[in-house]
């Protein structure tokens, strides 16, 4: 009777070890979820931080340009080679090279740039002087890399502002544009006094670039053809007369 007693007893303990260490194991694997939990929180903040250390960095060092602007401090950022003829299609060949060489014509420092000094001769050798801070309006309009003067690309930038009505009526630029007439005799835009008239006659003629770049191949054939047709006449010419 002891003995069975005895059994039931330790049958029981038994029981109760085996719940127990089920009741651990569930509660450790429930622990190394929460950990597994926190951990990958704790990673998406440490990346959600990092991204906005980036950003406040990005965001920082634009600032730090707009105020090294402002104080005139800012080093100009120089623009990449670009091709005017591909970059301003609404304008023909011919009229490009008008500008690069009124461009060149003002550019009296020959270092590519129009400064405030040059631009100040232009407009008064177009009969329309400006103040000096009308100039420095005029520069800062079209000025991209706010290095205070006028490249060959901002130049050009002027003509197409003026020709998709960007500019104000009383803008310096507005009137520079309107000032720079082109050579209408060999442009021969039906009697075309200055470049809006031109502009509005010239968007009228679709692949006006390519038709260009095929007139100039056929105008070089030509010269070819002449060239040799001259070759040709003086050997026969010379075969004559030593005969």
């Amino acid at each position: 009777m002891a003995s069975e007693e005895l059994a039931q007893k330790l049958q029981r303990r038994l029981q109760l070890e085996e719940s127990g260490a089920a009741s651990g194991g569930e509660a450790a694997g429930k622990g190394e979820e929460v950990a597994g939990d926190e951990a990958a929180a704790a990673g998406d903040e440490a990346e959600r931080s990092c991204l906005t250390a980036s950003a406040d960095a990005e965001l920082s060092a634009k600032l730090c340009r707009r105020q090294d602007i402002n104080e005139g401090a800012a080093q100009p950022r120089r623009a990449a080679v670009f091709n005017p003829y591909t970059e301003f299609k609404e304008f023909s060949r011919r009229q490009i090279k008008d500008m690069e060489r009124m461009f060149r014509l003002y550019d009296s420092g020959r270092d590519g740039y129009i400064d405030l000094m040059e631009l100040k001769l232009m407009m008064e050798k177009l009969g329309a002087p400006q103040t000096h801070l009308g100039l420095k309006n005029m520069i800062k309009e079209v000025d991209e890399d706010f290095d205070g003067k006028l490249s060959f690309r901002e130049f050009l930038l002027i003509f197409h502002k003026a020709a998709a009505g960007e500019l104000e009526e009383d803008s310096g630029l507005l009137t520079l544009a309107k000032l720079s007439e082109i050579d209408v005799s060999i442009e021969g835009v039906k009697g075309a006094k200055n470049f809006f008239e031109a502009k509005v006659q010239a968007l009228s003629s679709a692949s006006k670039f390519e038709a260009e770049i095929r007139a100039e191949q056929d105008e070089r054939k030509r010269e070819e053809e002449e060239r040799k047709h001259r070759r040709a006449a003086f050997r026969e010419l010379k075969s004559a007369f030593t005969q």
